[in-house]
């Protein structure tokens, strides 16, 4: 590998598809990442419960060359975990450090989806966003905030940008979209029978699809002609069931926003 893949719990926590082996050793890593980043391969297939040739590909799935690279990176990791629990024990209090938790839980967010971003599919979205001539945003519940603020973002660039909160006007308004146009699909789970509906009429038009999703895998990102990925690190703040967070979606949309303000990009 001619580059660093970089943080290995980054790569764990970004969507990634992982089978269920794969799975166990990720959680197996994620569940105490400093006994981890001292284990032998063979150590850590008998905490897992895997096997060495599950570990291995799963080093070449996140990028690494070798078990070697791969246990280097998860000691860097390891020492950064540390750095941060020592900040926070630091705290005044219980709820300073709630504050540093959260603080560094989001830290991790947006540095993940910043490096998921692929800066080749990069330049191709700008330019369709540059010279389409009608942009539709759509989402669905929690989304529908981060869509009506891209729509209205878009149109502070002279776009005729559209967006709505029922489906109906949704699926119409993909209906009479042209190849000229762009759909943008904001989804955190990757998965809606009502976006999916809107995504594949404007694909039968041959209308570019760009989707925003937490799971880069899911049945919407089928239909989607580029997808960027948002990382998601709520479950490492609270249990149990919760909302997406929308704020790595919202920081994608504003990526695309002052980029495209920068003419010289």
């Amino acid at each position: 590998m001619c580059e660093a893949p970089g943080s290995v719990v980054t790569l764990l926590c970004s969507g990634i598809q992982l089978y269920s082996a794969e799975r166990r050793i990720a959680d197996c890593i994620l569940a105490d990442v400093k006994r981890a980043s001292m284990c032998t391969s063979a150590e850590l297939a008998r905490l897992s419960c895997s096997s060495e040739a599950t570990i291995t590909r799963l080093c070449h799935k996140l990028g690494f060359e070798n078990y070697r690279k791969f246990q280097l990176a998860l000691a860097r990791d390891a020492m950064e975990q540390q750095e941060a629990q020592r900040m926070r024990d630091e705290g005044q209090d219980e709820l300073h450090q709630a504050l540093l938790n959260i603080l560094a839980n989001r830290e991790e967010e947006l540095r993940a989806t910043i490096q998921a971003i692929d800066t080749r599919q990069l330049r191709q979205i700008l330019s369709l966003l540059r010279s389409c001539e009608v942009m539709e945003v759509v989402s669905e519940g929690g989304g529908l905030p981060v869509a009506f603020d891209a729509s209205i973002r878009f149109s502070h660039l002279g776009k005729r940008c559209v967006s709505s909160a029922v489906h109906e006007k949704n699926l119409a308004f993909a209906q009479t979209l042209t190849p000229k146009d762009i759909l943008i699909v904001l989804s955190a789970s990757g998965q809606s029978a009502g976006l999916e509906e809107v995504s594949a009429a404007a694909k039968g038009r041959d209308v570019p699809v760009l989707l925003i999703t937490c799971d880069s895998h899911g049945p919407l990102a089928q239909l989607a002609d580029y997808v960027m990925t948002a990382s998601n690190r709520e479950q490492r703040l609270i249990e149990g069931s919760h909302a997406a967070s929308l704020l790595s979606p919202n920081v994608l949309i504003e990526v695309l926003y002052y980029l495209l303000r920068m003419e010289d990009l």
